[in-house]
């Protein structure tokens, strides 16, 4: 490091660095069930349809709950907003481990409303309800963190690294839970990966306060301070949290074409990870007859593989910007080139009769790409709204990618259930492989024809 940047200071990073982590934990949760889902399957008799269903509910609850979490982080503070969120997540993770009993329960009371799902499924679904719930406020929190601790040439670097916490929960999930749940059994997995949570906040508790709390604390050089409020990069986007807490209407966001691109941005991609992160586990199944242990290595290689399409894709539009372009184009430019590399996913099933590395491979470089794209989406939001609205617009748009993700995967256990009936699942894989490959463009030209020139908001 420079020594102008040792001037200047690093707690920044070091919240960056707690960012991270929640989002490994956050990804580590989500991903134990779509790991053992081939073993529960068979365990008690699901379709796919019935996993669609489960899945679904986490998604479609996850929609809701995110654009809620996003209004409760801007009311209550990003300290206490993620404290809790964090808390809800872990412990809604743990309770898969007592599904059964739960689905027990819950099932004769749905059943007086006509709702009639097998045991497993209620219970299964309402562990995943809560954990939807908890979960949705970690990206808010975790933009709104960013959007307070960095200055905007720095921001899509810091989203980039946080949200390769994502990829190492996928790295992580497939390492552990397989070896956990085959030696200490299925509930065992969720119980473990669930408390981990726990230990993260207690950190959080500990080196967490806002900019200005920490300099009053002397925690933090007021070089820092300066570096992160630097009129120039901000725009006077900085509003310290000492002042009385302001909110914005929904209604309001919604009136700018700024929310409605990071909207139709976030609906039309995010479904393409929901699925690769809740499907690929059985499709490795079907495919080619891999579970348990045996499917550690290629998810490893494959989610590994996305760490770097994060941390790229945060440092790309700085490629641009070195060339003239002005910070918006270049992002935009950098987004547009991202979109292109999920195309080549249109060759996983063509190719995969070859080797099943080739999809891996392919659909591996199809998720880096999402992840760059993230990493950049994000940042938009920071970049075009005061901060006091962040949260609250990264709730929006990450609803628009929750019900995205209800929409693929619903249509997905639809047409692998049919496809299968007819002996050609392939088919139902096929589809669905299409519409991961093109979904990137299309959202592109959506975003640009929306907000073809950088306008930020500066009037709310």
């Amino acid at each position: 490091m420079s020594n102008i940047n040792q001037k200047i200071g690093r707690h920044r990073w070091t919240i960056c660095a707690l960012l991270f982590f929640a989002t490994t934990v956050n990804y580590l949760d989500r991903q134990v069930l779509s790991l053992l889902q081939p073993l529960l399957s068979k365990e008690f008799g699901w379709s796919n349809s019935d996993y669609a269903d489960i899945a679904a509910a986490f998604q479609f609850t996850y929609a809701i709950a995110v654009i809620l979490a996003g209004r409760f982080i801007d009311r209550i503070g990003t300290k206490k907003g993620y404290a809790w969120s964090i808390t809800l997540w872990s412990a809604g993770a743990a309770i898969h481990a007592f599904a059964i009993g739960i689905g027990e329960v819950v099932s004769p009371v749905l059943s007086l409303i006509g709702i009639i799902l097998p045991v497993s499924v209620i219970g299964f679904m309402f562990g995943r309800v809560v954990l939807a719930i908890g979960e949705a406020g970690n990206f808010p929190a975790a933009v709104k963190t960013v959007g307070e601790w960095f200055p905007r040439k720095e921001r899509s670097l810091a989203t980039g690294v946080f949200n390769s916490g994502a990829n190492i929960g996928a790295i992580l999930a497939p390492l552990t839970v397989p070896w956990i749940a085959g030696h200490l059994g299925w509930q065992a997995a969720f119980l473990i990966v669930g408390c981990i949570g726990f230990i993260w906040l207690i950190f959080w508790l500990i080196y967490y306060e806002s900019p200005e709390k920490m300099l009053s604390k002397g925690k933090i050089t007021q070089a820092e301070y300066d570096y992160i409020h630097d009129e120039e990069n901000n725009e006077k986007n900085a509003e310290p949290t000492i002042k009385k807490k302001e909110s914005v209407s929904w209604f309001k966001l919604l009136t700018y074409k700024q929310t409605w691109s990071f909207f139709f941005g976030k609906f039309m991609t995010d479904g393409v990870w929901w699925f690769f992160l809740f499907w690929l586990p059985s499709y490795l199944k079907i495919q080619y007859d891999m579970e348990g242990t045996q499917i550690m290595l290629p998810l490893t290689v494959l989610y590994s593989m996305t760490m770097v399409g994060s941390i790229c894709g945060g440092w790309f539009p700085a490629f641009f910007i070195k060339k003239g372009f002005e910070p918006y184009k270049a992002r935009m430019t950098a987004m547009l080139v991202i979109a292109l590399i999920p195309l080549v996913v249109l060759l996983a099933q063509p190719l995969g009769g070859i080797s099943m590395w080739i999809p891996i491979i392919l659909i591996g470089i199809g998720c880096s790409a999402h992840q760059a794209w993230s990493a950049n989406i994000y940042t938009t939001v920071s970049d075009m709204f005061p901060n006091k609205a962040v949260a609250s617009v990264t709730g929006i748009g990450t609803m628009a990618g929750g019900l995205s993700g209800v929409i693929v995967s619903k249509g997905a256990g639809a047409l692998f259930d049919h496809y299968q009936v007819l002996g050609s699942i392939e088919t139902g894989y096929t589809i669905v492989f299409s519409f991961c490959a093109v979904a990137y463009v299309i959202a592109w030209v959506i975003m640009k024809s929306l907000v073809p020139k950088f306008k930020p908001i500066s009037n709310l």
